[in-house]
């Protein structure tokens, strides 16, 4: 299947500001069409190679440089509050980065800095290091004169939705190492454990416990099979990665991922925190609301929500409102629809959503504690049946032998 290509765009909007950002189109001539239709000037239109396949690898929460580029944001937030120029601040903020590719890509843009072109412009140019978002909203710093203010910004924005992923990150650990550990001392049983005592077992007379028996088979199963199953598991996985990368299995199995209990309720309010940071934090940027809401589509890793905030960008465009088409797709819980309300009621939606972002980074945090408490007790309570089970059995089996022997 082949990528849809994407082109990097600048046009004109209708007050006279320029916009720049990324869209997927089959030609150029679409994407100059699609970029009319959303009431712009074309004013700049480039093939990004690869692809919007390439463009998911280099932007979003995923950049293998996204820690360096942050910190190279917070600590040009400060030196251009505190009075220094654009260039001069950038090449402090430049030569305190320690990775050499990383330093050559900064010194290309602090370069370009130089040259007269906008920080936003080369941050665009940079996609290795700053997605369109970050862009628009330096472009947005830079239109009010305010670009120290609206790299503070940038600076939390950024660290919140960091913050957010270690999280998870952190939470799930202690889960994924108990399960690692409880399949592996399972595995250990059945592999080296139960061998040592089948021939003794095969050997007696008697009739074995149909316990005894279903453990004894299970080791033979694993060991005439379990290279030919492992091969299995790798090939399922292979196979799990090759439809992740074909949209319309993506988006099914996403939508999947939504319905499960606990996690899909979980995953959906991870989602819409980082979606609802980085809108408010583009908002109060002065983003408007079109472009804010493609640039923070980006950022939602789950293709049905993605999808859905998409189709409602298109409507927003054309002079829709927001609340009321995303709360007809059910993908957002409905606190967020409540927030998102009330800020365009009372036009403060870039403040509503900071809000929103906050309570879903407290409830998310209660979430993860929950699965955590309750995940934890499970794996130790199966890991210690499963052992105890395989004891069992074996024993069982013994001393029936033995009973025999006595008998005898």
């Amino acid at each position: 299947m082949n990528a849809v290509p994407a082109f990097r765009y600048r046009a004109l909007r209708g007050d006279g500001r320029i916009v720049a950002g990324q869209l997927d189109a089959a030609s150029e001539s679409d994407a100059l069409a699609l970029i009319r239709r959303s009431g712009n000037t074309p004013v700049e239109l480039r093939l990004v190679t690869g692809g919007s396949g390439a463009a998911s690898g280099n932007e979003g929460i995923s950049r293998r440089n996204s820690a360096i580029s942050r910190a190279v944001i917070a600590e040009l937030a400060v030196l251009l509050k505190a009075g220094l120029p654009l260039d001069r601040a950038l090449a402090l903020a430049v030569g305190n980065i320690s990775d050499p590719a990383t330093a050559e890509a900064m010194g290309a843009l602090l370069s370009a800095v130089r040259e007269g072109a906008p920080i936003s412009r080369a941050m665009l140019d940079n996609p290795a290091l700053f997605t369109p978002g970050e862009a628009a909203m330096a472009e947005a710093g830079e239109a009010n004169g305010r670009l120290g203010e609206a790299m503070e910004r940038l600076s939390q924005m950024l660290e919140q939705a960091a913050e957010l992923r270690r999280l998870v990150i952190t939470s799930m650990i202690y889960p994924i190492a108990l399960s690692v550990i409880a399949v592996g001392v399972i595995l250990m049983m059945l592999l080296f454990v139960v061998p040592q005592f089948e021939r003794l077992l095969d050997s007696s007379q008697a009739e074995l416990p149909f316990a005894s028996m279903a453990v004894i088979s299970a080791s033979q199963f694993l060991r005439a099979y379990g290279l030919w199953m492992l091969a299995a598991v790798i090939l399922a996985g292979l196979a799990l990665r090759q439809l992740l990368g074909r949209p319309a299995s993506r988006l099914r199995i996403d939508q999947l991922m939504l319905g499960l209990p606990l996690i899909g309720e979980l995953a959906r309010r991870i989602e819409t925190a980082r979606f609802s940071h980085t809108l408010g934090a583009l908002l109060e940027g002065g983003v408007a609301l079109p472009t804010a809401l493609a640039l923070s589509q980006r950022t939602v890793g789950n293709t049905a929500i993605g999808a859905a905030i998409g189709r409602i960008a298109e409507g927003v465009r054309e002079g829709g409102g927001l609340s009321g088409p995303l709360a007809a797709t059910g993908m957002l819980p409905r606190l967020a629809i409540g927030f998102i309300r009330t800020g365009e009621e009372t036009s403060q939606l870039a403040l509503m959503l900071t809000r929103l972002a906050v309570v879903l980074d407290r409830d998310v945090r209660t979430r993860l504690e929950r699965l955590v408490a309750i995940l934890t007790p499970t794996i130790t309570v199966f890991l210690g049946t499963a052992v105890a089970v395989i004891i069992a059995s074996v024993m069982s089996a013994i001393l029936g032998f033995n009973e025999l022997a006595v008998s005898q």
